[in-house]
């Protein structure tokens, strides 16, 4: 617990939490769209190649920009799904043609840093101050739009994180992926929304090699146990993916078997971030 960032509250000691259209579970796919800095360590298939070009590590994740994140897009098109789009910066300018694809299908943008090979709890406050700057304003006059949400690269943070992001206009951040509820952060005004570090497919797919019915079985159980808790008060449901992981194509097929259940379940709310944090926002008068 970090009692600077936030307070302590048990889940089962809040007023109930009622979402749109009487749902018990809201929704949504954070779809992560990231750049990553040749030679810096990242998010790595086979980590700790040191060499660049790095044709093993780079080209796994550049196959999530090249076809991974259009099969993607196949997938949430045919079932409806508006994506949380956690981008980083440096994806702007490099990839407009997936840009353009999340502008007309009106994706929810959040920011998620510059790249993925800059950790935030490195900085120092002037120098995050600037990258967030920076972030929210490449988002803004890209597509006109001031990003709400934000989620650190690697969930990176510095104790001024919050505080910054306010600054710059965020008003809820997916860093702190410790609750099934949304709740008010220290920051006056700002909330955190959940997030997932397990049910997300780096997790699923590659440090638990989990196969595909597998993964199927592990959304199934976790949205079940999630409307069974939301009887008296909803909850949030979160799904992490990523375009080199859940785009390739031996995978795929299971991503929207799992997802076909959670969106047909009569009980979701099927939305996106921006909506989970402006309705909270609402009811709870934050």
């Amino acid at each position: 617990m970090n009692p600077d960032l936030f307070a302590y509250s048990p889940i089962v000691q809040r007023p109930p939490l009622q979402w749109p259209g009487g749902a018990r579970v809201a929704f949504y796919v954070g779809l992560n769209l990231e750049a990553f800095v040749p030679g810096v360590p990242s998010t790595s298939i086979q980590p700790g190649r040191t060499g660049v070009p790095d044709p093993l590590n780079e080209g796994w994740r550049d196959y999530g920009q090249r076809v991974g994140i259009w099969r993607l897009i196949e997938v949430l098109d045919h079932l409806g799904v508006r994506a949380s789009a956690l981008l980083t910066s440096d994806l702007v300018e490099r990839y407009p043609q997936i840009i353009a694809a999340g502008r007309t299908r009106d994706w929810a943008w959040l920011g998620h840093g510059k790249n993925l090979s800059m950790a935030h709890h490195d900085l120092s406050e002037e120098d995050e101050r600037a990258v967030i700057g920076e972030v929210a304003g490449t988002i803004e006059r890209t597509l006109g739009v001031r990003p709400h949400g934000w989620m650190g690269p690697g969930l990176t943070a510095s104790f001024a994180t919050p505080r910054l992001l306010a600054e710059a206009g965020f008003d809820y951040l997916l860093d702190w992926t410790n609750d099934d509820q949304p709740y008010p952060l220290a920051v006056p005004g700002l909330v955190s929304v959940p997030y997932s570090v397990e049910l997300n497919d780096f997790a699923l797919f590659l440090h638990r090699n989990f196969t595909g019915p597998e993964v199927v079985r592990v959304v199934r159980d976790q949205l079940e146990r999630l409307v069974a808790d939301a009887e008296g008060s909803g909850r949030v449901m979160a799904l992490g993916l990523h375009t080199f992981i859940s785009g390739q194509a031996f995978r795929t097929k299971y991503v929207e078997e799992a997802l076909r259940l959670v969106v047909e379940h009569p009980a979701v709310w099927t939305t996106t971030s921006d909506e989970i944090a402006a309705h909270y926002r609402a009811v709870a008068g934050v």
